[in-house]
């Protein structure tokens, strides 16, 4: 791990990035929907997240797509982090990873949350502090050959 970065202000850090992001409406969210989008605009693209606990890591399919979605972001410029608490990151972004009882007989699924894009179209992104922050931590955790950097998300 970079040592000059303390990794509850990573995550602080991010916590602030997504915040900003849901209410500017510049995240997707969704392994399929990243895709798409890392098609058709990848330049407006500043930051993926990959999140996945121990289940997901036996889940070669995912980690398929992970291998891919990592290969086209180092190619294009694109900071990664790999989140190791999707529970966290769900709550982050509002959105509800038990359905209880409807999920159990298939009425809905729960949303796709191993990866999330944040873009940021209209601004420059070094007007964000936490944003700069979490893209200088990516970038000394590369001079460190630690190409995606996990954090854990801090429980509130």
């Amino acid at each position: 791990m970079p040592g000059l970065w303390a990794m509850d202000k990573v995550g602080d850090a991010l916590e602030e990035v997504l915040s900003k992001a849901l209410s500017q409406r510049t995240i997707t969210v969704g392994v399929y929907e990243a895709a798409k989008l890392l098609n058709v605009d990848p330049d407006n693209v500043v930051l993926c997240l990959l999140a996945a606990d121990e289940d997901d890591d036996r889940d070669v399919a995912l980690q398929i797509h992970f291998t891919l979605i990592q290969a086209f972001c180092c190619e294009n410029d694109i900071d990664i982090l790999r989140v190791s608490n999707p529970g966290r990151l769900a709550e982050l972004l509002l959105l509800e990873t038990d359905a209880g009882p409807a999920a159990s007989e298939g009425a809905e699924q729960p949303p796709d949350l191993h990866c999330v894009l944040v873009t940021n179209p209209h601004s420059s992104q070094w007007k964000d502090p936490a944003l700069s922050q979490l893209i200088c931590f990516c970038r000394e955790s590369r001079y460190m050959d630690q190409w995606v950097p996990v954090i854990n998300l801090p429980e509130r």
